[in-house]
């Protein structure tokens, strides 16, 4: 009978680690009486975990399940400090504390989604690609490294704090994506006005401080320009690959291009570019209210500069229902929807799902016997 009740909570997942509670340790003392009253020791990993309510629900259901249980009593306890350091080595899969989980050893495929200036909608088409991938069943993580104008957490309707497990942050989870920004540490909308080395020190807080896990694809919504912030992440995220979100402006298709020269720069390559606000379609007419030809123009100057043919990976059309859902913390494509803008935002995150996750040129931490 206790086996079959550790079988029924290896089904129960962490909400916050997103691993089974079996996995980390979390199930303590087992009982079953004759009467099949069965009693649960589940150990949470923090005194006050925000997550607690829901682990005991999700615990106490599966194992009702379970042939032969009359009822369930939940005892909810913490784990000592030597269990939560055993915890803390399992998850950090043995590496040391600080350590950057994607250098280049890092098996996940990682975009830095980057724009020449503010107003173009990349926050909102990051939020929606992690939302999309998700959904199509990868692990997902998005930094939101914007640090003046973070504006990620409200996207996905994300209102509590990352929990601590001691130094280790774990990040909120919203449309089952991982999220970690600044917003998440300040209080209501206060500015940040940090100077270069306060930013990069966020910035390796976002990398080694959190626990990320094995994750296929991490996306990073970078702020404009190309300032202090995005030379950090060049040089913390050698992998990586750019993509250049434009409206179809020329002259700010001239702007945008300076976002995927950075990038050369740092040695990231470019994966390719969005054009956002292409269209507005009323019925059966399309109007450009913005111009046309500006993804099309950073694509072909990103490819001269780089010697390699760096795509227009879609165009999306302005949309209400976007805004809306930006704007309500419930995106677009966490919603069953035929607008356009998503059917756009879908296409693209497939092209980003279908580079699966490579091997070649990567240094791996193998060695010999």
């Amino acid at each position: 009978m206790q086996d079959a009740i550790i079988q029924a909570l290896s089904k129960v997942i962490d909400p916050e680690l997103r691993i089974p509670l079996t996995e980390l340790d979390m199930v303590g003392e087992i009982s079953v009486s004759s009467e099949g009253v069965a009693e649960v020791e589940i150990k949470l990993t923090i005194t006050g975990c925000p997550a607690s309510r829901r682990i005991e629900s999700e615990s106490k259901a599966a194992i009702e399940q379970v042939e032969g249980i009359k009822s369930v009593s939940i005892k909810l306890s913490v784990m000592t400090p030597e269990e939560r350091d055993a915890l803390k080595i399992k998850l950090r899969g043995g590496k040391p504390m600080k350590h950057n989980p994607f250098d280049e050893t890092t098996l996940t495929n990682i975009f830095l989604i980057g724009s020449g200036k503010g107003g173009v909608g990349k926050s909102t088409l990051t939020a929606n690609l992690a939302v999309a991938l998700s959904a199509q069943g990868l692990r997902v993580g998005l930094i939101d490294a914007d640090i003046y104008g973070f504006s990620i957490p409200g996207q996905l309707g994300i209102t509590e704090k990352p929990t601590r497990v001691d130094e280790l942050i774990l990040p909120p989870v919203a449309f089952g994506v991982k999220v970690i920004s600044i917003g998440m540490f300040i209080e209501g909308n206060t500015p940040v006005a940090w100077r270069g080395p306060m930013l990069h020190r966020a910035i390796e807080q976002f990398l080694s401080d959190v626990f990320w896990g094995d994750l296929d694809v991490l996306l990073v919504d970078l702020p404009p320009g190309t300032g202090d912030i995005a030379i950090t992440l060049g040089q913390l995220l050698p992998t990586a690959k750019t993509i250049v979100v434009t409206t179809p402006q020329i002259s700010a298709s001239e702007v945008a291009e300076r976002s995927g020269a950075v990038g050369l720069q740092t040695g990231q390559a470019i994966f390719g570019v969005i054009e956002n606000m292409s269209y507005l379609q009323q019925g059966d007419q399309r109007i450009e209210l913005f111009g046309s030809g500006g993804g099309e123009l950073v694509a072909s100057h990103l490819s001269e500069l780089s010697k390699t043919e760096v795509l227009l990976l879609g165009k999306i059309p302005i949309s209400i229902p976007l805004r809306e859902g930006s704007d309500t913390g419930n995106p677009l494509l966490g919603q069953e929807s035929n607008d356009l803008a998503a059917l756009a935002i879908e296409q693209i995150a497939q092209k980003i799902a279908g580079t699966g996750r490579e091997l070649a040129g990567r240094r791996l931490p193998l060695s010999p016997r």
